[in-house]
């Protein structure tokens, strides 16, 4: 029978928003007793406060980026959690990894522990590739002659042999997650924690990646944590999943049942969404007032016949003196796979646009273009000379499309559940003949 390898009880993680100070001495000096010599909780903090990101922040509130989280992972498990931005995820690797430590509650583990939390974790960028696997290595309690045993493998995996002995500071972003992932996976620890890094990757890379660490948990029973916004990647990866809301474990079980539970919660997304100017996402160039998916009648609808277009319309304050802003959509699938991004650059007018303005901007999805299934769009709003992103939201609104027709007859032929994400309704020439010789 498997062992925990990780136990996790009644594990809080408190922050207060805005300034850090109660503003006086004396609760300054009670909340310090209270927290260091008596072991209390913080006097101070809001009880059953916790991080929902759909409210509007008070300065100087206090809330819960993870609250009484008690789980157990067994050795050889992989464990895959998923949850939207802000649920609670990175948080809690960052205490599993050491990187901070939580207000209240403990973590036990047995065994080294190795985590990939972002591009380039550990590595010193003034070091070469080959001095940061050392240093790496010696950081997991392992000795020389265990990294020179593995020292090739790492780097073939990599590939990142040419720049072995280059400043770390000098390697693009992806070749920072191969070399960075490489050392995580084959310096053997009997715990591998991984956070979202492998989407920085290439197609190829991610694929071997989770091909490693299928066969690291399985042949040398290691237990993995990976967090992924990729539902693809975790069903294949992972054997058990954990779903975190607003710091909180709200199910957790079988990959597939929660996966499954996932999914279906998104498909509450509505098919638009307003705010008010003070509380709209973004900054001082642009703010998101509005997103909403429309049919053909400029109606705000949440399905759509798959021989209709579709139109997105977005609406935010433009306040960009300097470079012009665009709005930005990602279609994706349940699975979190991106179908297809676009942005305004399209719009002929995009060009003569003046600043200090509220932008309307619509984007057309054809018809005859997706197919059947549920769909969510991720808005951006930014610039790119510079690169600048004042806001990004995911999964904002969502729409589907239905194996229904609103007059193309011609279509109903080719009806039915049809495999892939994209439907293209194509154009097709044919010709008859008597025989295959009188074609020639």
């Amino acid at each position: 029978m498997s062992k925990p390898v990780i136990k996790i009880e009644n594990l809080s993680k408190l922050y207060r928003l805005g300034e850090i100070s109660t503003g006086m001495l004396t609760n300054d000096i009670n909340r310090w007793w209270q927290m260091n010599i008596r072991g209390k909780e913080d006097p101070y903090a809001k009880i059953g406060k916790v991080n929902d990101r759909t409210q509007n922040a008070v300065e100087g509130e206090y809330v819960y980026a993870l609250k009484d989280i008690n789980l157990e992972v067994q050795e050889g498990e992989v464990l895959g959690i998923i949850g939207k931005n802000g649920a609670g995820k990175s948080s809690l690797l960052k205490i599993l990894s050491r990187v901070t430590s939580p207000t209240t509650g403990s973590v036990k583990f047995k065994g080294r522990l190795t985590s990939l939390l972002e591009v380039g974790t550990g590595f010193h960028p003034e070091m070469t590739g080959r001095e940061n696997i050392y240093m790496n290595g010696t950081i997991m309690g392992m000795r020389k002659w265990e990294i020179d045993k593995k020292l090739e493998e790492i780097v073939e995996f990599s590939g990142v042999a040419k720049y072995l002995d280059t400043p770390a500071k000098r390697y693009s972003s992806g070749m920072t997650v191969r070399l960075g992932f490489a050392v995580a996976a084959h310096l053997e620890p009997e715990i591998l924690v991984v956070d979202e890094v492998l989407a920085v990757g290439d197609a190829e890379f991610q694929r071997k990646a989770i091909g490693k660490m299928k066969q690291v948990s399985t042949d040398k029973g290691r237990t993995i944590l990976f967090v992924s916004h990729n539902m693809n990647a975790v069903e294949t990866l992972c054997t058990k999943g954990i779903i975190l809301e607003n710091g909180q474990v709200v199910k957790n079980g079988d990959i597939n049942t929660v996966i499954e539970s996932y999914l279906t919660e998104l498909e509450t997304t509505p098919s638009f969404k307003t705010f008010a100017l003070h509380d709209a996402p973004g900054n001082r160039f642009a703010k998101l007032l509005s997103v909403s998916v429309k049919n053909k009648r400029n109606e705000i609808a949440a399905s759509f016949p798959i021989d209709e277009p579709i139109y997105i319309e977005i609406i935010y304050q433009d306040n960009e003196a300097i470079c012009q802003n665009t709005s930005i959509i990602h279609i994706k699938d349940g699975y979190g796979n991106t179908i297809f991004a676009s942005n305004e650059f399209n719009a002929p007018d995009w060009e003569h646009k003046k600043p200090n303005q509220v932008t309307v901007a619509r984007c057309e999805i054809p018809s005859n273009l997706l197919s059947e299934g549920t769909y969510y769009v991720l808005v951006a709003i930014g610039h790119y000379n510079p690169n600048m992103l004042h806001t990004r939201n995911e999964n904002i609104i969502s729409f589907k499309v239905l194996e229904t027709y609103t007059g193309n007859t011609v279509r109903k032929h080719t009806g039915g559940n049809w495999p892939g994400l994209v439907r293209p309704y194509l154009n097709w020439d044919i010709s008859t003949y008597n025989d295959y010789e009188f074609y020639r």
